[in-house]
């Protein structure tokens, strides 16, 4: 069956726990305003232009790290806190901020911090990055988290191919680079494994942030057919699931179309009053991926001494570090998606993601 939450987290811990090898400790930030927590080690986050209510990636790494304040007795402020960026620009400007204001674990959540968190690491020798969803070699205060999206996305491809009437689903991008292409080409690999007659519609916003650009390529995808779209668009996916509401709060339930959340479980976006009066929910299913749980280790092994700098540490399926949460599959769906999931993991099933 597919996974809980509990068990997610569970899963992850144990395989972060295995992978993250102690390479070598730094300094700890010491600040009587942490006096009273389990550590001193000050951690910050820094977003991408997504921020912290994207209901999605950069969500994730905030909720793990609220989560990981709470465990030592910290606070906002107080022990952590996350610098939003509005734009591209804001990058180097609020990883210098977070240096410049005692933190000294101060993660880039998103691979378009490549160049800023480098640039920082480089110029910061005493104060330890994460650089997530990226690679950053060579640095000793530098460790680097990626996942593999391809294969969570394989699963939603699963799902969608068993829940489509209309033979016709589309994919929403954020921007184009090589983790949104993971997403995109594990879903279609997904789709084709159970009807290559099937059609993906693909298209981009070139933005995390515009919910209204998202909306209007959700309308067109829609209007051309597609009764499903699995968005991988960060804030701007906010605007696939403002579409699919107004969409089937005029439709009877029977005829709805549906929304594939991403990163985390976006089940609650989807509530809904159809036409003919019922509550109901139009998110089908959700990709998994455990930036928040992976964040919480990565603090726990640096508090501890252990910072695994210069490492690469890669989470998929098989690690517990990537799913699908079962929203509202059919039997039919969960058993497709069940047999997948198995045969990712035993190597029968190699997801391409490029």
């Amino acid at each position: 069956m597919i996974m809980n939450k509990k068990v997610f987290r569970f899963g992850l811990a144990a395989v972060v726990a295995l992978s993250l090898v102690a390479c070598g400790s730094r300094d700890k930030a010491t600040d009587k305003s942490t006096a009273d927590g389990k550590t001193d080690l000050k951690v910050a986050i820094v977003t991408d232009t997504g921020g912290v209510d994207d209901k999605s990636f950069n969500q994730s790494a905030w909720e793990g790290l609220q989560e990981w304040g709470k465990e030592n007795g910290l606070s906002k402020d107080k022990g952590y806190t996350y610098y939003q960026s509005t734009s591209e620009a804001d990058y180097a400007t609020n990883l210098d901020t977070a240096v410049s204001n005692g933190y000294k674990l101060v993660y880039g959540i998103g691979f378009n911090l490549n160049t800023a968190v480098a640039e920082a690491a480089t110029n910061n020798a005493e104060t330890n990055f994460v650089l997530i969803d990226d690679i950053i070699e060579g640095k000793d205060n530098v460790a680097s988290a990626t996942f593999k999206d391809q294969e969570g996305a394989y699963l939603a491809g699963v799902a969608a191919a068993k829940t489509t009437k209309t033979k016709t689903i589309g994919f929403v991008g954020g921007m184009e680079g090589p983790v949104i292409l993971r997403f995109e080409k594990g879903f279609i690999a997904g789709v084709a494994s159970v009807d290559k007659t099937i059609k993906v519609k693909v298209d981009y916003a070139g933005s995390y942030s515009d919910a209204a650009k998202g909306k209007t390529i959700a309308a067109a995808q829609y209007a051309a057919g597609a009764d499903i779209i699995f968005q991988a668009a960060g804030g701007t996916g906010a605007g696939v699931f403002s579409e699919a509401k107004a969409l089937n709060e005029e439709k009877a339930e029977a005829d709805k179309v549906w929304v594939i959340g991403v990163d985390r479980d976006q089940k609650d976006e989807g509530n809904y009053t159809s036409k003919d009066g019922k509550a109901s929910n139009f998110v089908l299913a959700s990709t998994l991926k455990g930036v928040g749980q992976a964040l919480i280790k990565i603090n726990d092994e640096t508090a501890a001494g252990k910072f695994p700098g210069g490492k690469h540490v890669v989470y998929g399926i098989k690690e517990g570090a990537v799913d699908l949460a079962n929203d509202n599959l059919s039997d039919e769906a969960v058993k497709a998606v069940d047999a997948a999931r198995d045969d990712i993991k035993n190597g029968k099933i190699t997801v391409p993601e490029d």
